[in-house]
């Protein structure tokens, strides 16, 4: 980005119920709406023989026009203006997986894909998790969950990109190891 384009004041295109489509000089994104954020969350299950497990998500996601495979996730904010963000990721896991955690553990914050998008997410780990129900998120969001043995998530991915799922950049968080290896 050069020095005027850096100068220029931002301008909002158009603006929907949830994103608004936005220029700064030469430069066009999209941010949220209404400032409405993310949170993302990390939740690894534990069996009593030590193995675990990290709960995913799948839905239909239209600007991909597939099934995407995801860490759990939900906007802050998008009905209750003041929501806090922990209170959101403990929501959002809850509604999506139908685990409630003990804890949740602010990871920070992070930016999906800042060429393109201003938007960021509160990753959080969540801790002590008790299954409360069956997930799939509220009425109309489809959402499949999975509860994957960590050892074999990379096999899984592969299983899953060949059903022609999509998956979320996020799941890098779990498969770095693997890829570097």
């Amino acid at each position: 980005m050069s020095e005027q384009d850096m100068a220029a004041s931002e301008e909002v295109m158009w603006t929907g119920r949830f994103i608004s489509a936005k220029r700064r000089g030469r430069w066009e994104y999209v941010g949220r709406a209404r400032g409405i954020r993310a949170a993302v969350i990390l939740a690894i299950d534990e069996d009593e023989d030590g193995r675990r497990h990290v709960l995913l998500v799948d839905q239909f996601r239209v600007p991909l026009g597939r099934r995407c495979i995801e860490l759990p996730a939900g906007l802050v904010g998008d009905q209750d203006e003041g929501e806090d963000a922990t209170l959101a990721a403990i929501r959002e896991l809850e509604e999506e997986t139908g685990y409630r955690p003990d804890r949740m553990e602010p990871m920070g914050e992070f930016f999906s894909s800042p060429g393109m998008v201003s938007e960021s997410f509160f990753l959080y780990r969540a801790r002590g998790l008790q299954k409360t129900g069956d997930g799939g998120g509220v009425d109309g969001e489809d959402i499949r969950v999975h509860r994957v043995p960590l050892d074999t998530l990379a096999q899984q991915v592969e299983t899953w990109r060949g059903e022609g799922h999509a998956i979320d950049v996020k799941l890098l968080l779990l498969l770095g190891a693997a890829i570097t290896a």
